[in-house]
């Protein structure tokens, strides 16, 4: 009986800003909450198509925002805990969901009456007074439906409902498939010796890591998502080395004795045709064509063009970067062929025979603490006046996460910001921000409650935990992603937070990347975890000198995931992929970036962007909207930088739109102009 009639989740928090209540929601809770959700919001859909009266923007698309909110808090809390802290009860459960929210969606988008509501009120739209952000709802609405299917016929309707009930149950599958391999291919250890290289906090991590999986005296080190592992730039031993990529890379390809486990590859096969099938049946050549045709790129065409414009320069640069390298093996008297588990390790000989940086040297000065309160939360307080305050009698999903109250200029609540930095084996690789408690004029909800997760080693206890360069970068751009979601105020649920164009989600992100190397930002929060002493001024003008280095490899890593997404959507419905390393290896080859050395970001088998994270044709959207970004950080430089003014201007024209409106009217409207390629071609070395 707890779980339906005192179920914390079949009415609003009374916590402080709706906080979920944590404390009190345990497994039994879940299941009943969604089912209890998905019958009420078709109970209220089934109230709108039933009336009598005239559909009107109010009794039509209002009580549409209106409807789903039981639904919307046990979505959000579940499946931050499936993501952040999962088990078999989370993995059962999301397995056995995934058919029956694809089905819960389609009930209402494939609705005739629904959409015969919707479709009367746009075409009259003119004539029905609405404020801007109102008709623009009422313009996503029926460009949303069209495009799901909602104008296809009966038998039509039904495919398209089969397509999507398997596809869920296939991402859902290849997600927890990749969680599985990335803990089951974790590298052990027996030698310390065979660490040379790392940290002592890094190494105190890997026993860490060990003891929690019984594994006394030994060392592992857990993999993250990428391909490329940050220890590969540290680890003298060239077989540990090795050993590491290719535990990286073998994700998604094991498979016991019958063939079962964790392989992704014939899932990797079915998901591609069938989302090939299904933009058939909607009437577009591919899935990308699809996708794209709601996003502000519009066609796959102008993504190829970008991607097929900036691959060439990269792989020119790559070369240019892999034969330096070389250049320092035989000058060793190494006597082997750069390999990609050594790029990352002479990159660093290179970086600091070039410029005198030592990315390792910077650590100390990176501890995870101030990096937050000093660095990522004052640069927030310099822009737009909010203040971040530890809540400890406040309680998250997990014991390591951190909640902290965030308040503007003048006092007023904002909302809840949660951090849940470590990695664990029950937290999916990457780092991603959500939101479990989105802002809302129309719901009455006018703070939020954000959250970031990334997956930094935890070190022993008594350690202190310093990141690398690149998770400091990490975590300025998923407080980028949060900033979006604090700051955006609208009136309707739909247009809240991060709910914009998935190519264009990553402006902010990406924008708030520039204020870890700002030199106010920096001199604030780098400062040597045991002296105190801020970083020495000549390693951060040498960091500044190099910034731009290695941009070859990086570039190329990244536009090899893109294109080979680009190339798994753009096959037509009659196209079938047999073998998944060769589709692969002929996609790369086609643009160029087929260098062993430099891998792709993400194999097929592990690219969860693409495969189970709503990236699908999409991951092209990191460097559509790098191209804004750059094109912002010029601004800034030109306007003085980190002022007031200026988070000002930023926040009431971009971020604080949240999606009520075009992103690039929005971006137009702020810039006086579209973004120029200039700056992203200066800024990767790519002119």
């Amino acid at each position: 009986m707890a779980s339906t009639v005192n179920n914390p989740f079949f009415a609003r928090s009374t916590l402080p800003y709706q906080l979920p209540p944590f404390a009190s929601i345990s497994d039994e809770h879940y299941r009943p909450a969604f089912l209890q959700g998905m019958t009420e919001q078709l109970a209220e859909v089934g109230a709108i198509t039933h009336t009598a009266d005239a559909p009107t923007f109010e009794n039509t698309l209002v009580a549409l925002e209106r409807s789903g909110q039981t639904l919307s808090r046990v979505a959000e809390v579940f499946f931050n805990k499936s993501s952040s802290d999962s088990s078999y009860f989370t993995n059962d459960l999301e397995e056995e969901l995934a058919p029956l929210l694809a089905a819960h969606a389609d009930a209402m988008r494939l609705d005739p009456a629904l959409y015969a509501r919707i479709a009367a009120l746009h075409a009259q739209r003119s004539d029905l007074e609405l404020n801007a952000e109102s008709l623009y709802l009422l313009d996503r609405y029926f460009t949303e439906f069209t495009l799901a299917g909602a104008g296809l016929s009966d038998d039509d309707k039904q495919s398209l409902r089969d397509f999507n009930s398997r596809l869920s149950t296939l991402t859902t599958r290849f997600e927890k498939n990749l969680l599985a391999d990335t803990n089951e291919l974790a590298l052990v250890i027996d030698d310390v010796a065979e660490l040379d290289g790392l940290t002592d906090g890094e190494i105190s991590a890997a026993a860490e890591a060990a003891r929690e999986r019984q594994l006394d005296g030994k060392y592992l080190i857990s993999l993250v998502l990428p391909t490329s592992h940050p220890y590969l730039a540290s680890l003298t031993n060239r077989g540990v080395r090795e050993r590491l990529l290719a535990a990286s890379r073998a994700r998604g390809i094991r498979s016991d004795d019958a063939g079962a486990a964790s392989d992704n590859r014939p899932l990797v096969i079915e998901i591609t045709h069938l989302r090939a099938q299904r933009a058939r049946l909607l009437g577009f050549d591919s899935h990308a064509a699809y996708v794209t045709a709601d996003e502000t790129a519009k066609t796959p065409g102008a993504v190829w063009d970008l991607l097929g414009r900036l691959a060439p320069a990269a792989a020119r640069n790559a070369s240019v970067e892999q034969a330096d390298l070389q250049a320092v093996i035989d000058a060793e008297g190494g006597g082997f062929e750069l390999a990609a588990w050594d790029w990352a390790f002479y990159t660093e000989k290179v970086r600091r025979a070039k410029y005198d940086v030592d990315t390792a040297a910077m650590r100390p000065y990176f501890e995870l603490g101030s990096v937050l309160a000093n660095g990522v939360f004052y640069a927030a307080h310099q822009l737009y006046g909010l203040t971040f305050t530890a809540r400890p009698d406040l309680v998250g999903w997990h014991p390591e996460s951190r909640v902290f109250e965030v308040t503007t200029e003048d006092g007023s609540a904002l909302g809840l910001y949660i951090g849940d930095f470590y990695t664990r084996d029950s937290k999916r690789g990457g780092a991603w921000m959500n939101a479990l408690v989105a802002q809302s004029t129309l719901l009455g909800t006018e703070t939020t409650v954000v959250c970031n997760n990334l997956n930094v080693s935890k070190p022993a206890a008594g350690q202190p935990t310093l990141l690398t360069y690149d998770q400091v970068t990490t975590l300025f751009h998923e407080f980028g992603h949060a900033l979006h979601g604090l700051l955006a105020r609208a009136t309707y649920p739909k247009f809240s937070g991060t709910n914009v164009y998935r190519d264009f989600v990553e402006f902010p992100s990406q924008v708030n990347e520039m204020w870890m190397l700002w030199p106010e930002v920096l001199a604030n929060y780098a400062r040597h975890y045991q002296t105190g002493e801020a970083m020495p001024q000549q390693l951060v003008d040498r960091i500044q000198a190099s910034s731009a280095f290695n941009e070859g490899f990086l570039t190329s890593e990244y536009l090899a995931a893109a294109l080979l997404d680009q190339a798994w959507h753009r096959i037509d419905a009659d196209t079938t992929v047999t073998d998944v390393a060769r589709f692969e290896a002929d996609a790369l080859a086609s643009v160029g970036l087929d260098n062993p050395a430099v891998p792709t970001r993400y194999a097929s088998t592990y690219f969860a962007h693409t495969f189970s994270g709503g990236y699908d044709a999409g991951y092209y959207s990191y460097i559509w909207s790098e191209v804004l970004d750059a094109d912002t950080v010029e601004w800034f430089k030109e306007n003085g930088g980190l002022t007031r003014a200026n988070g000002d201007r930023f926040r009431d024209r971009l971020l604080g739109v949240g999606g009520t409106t075009d992103p690039l009217e929005a971006y137009r409207h702020w810039r006086g102009r579209d973004a120029e390629l200039q700056p992203l071609l200066d800024r990767r070395g790519l002119n």
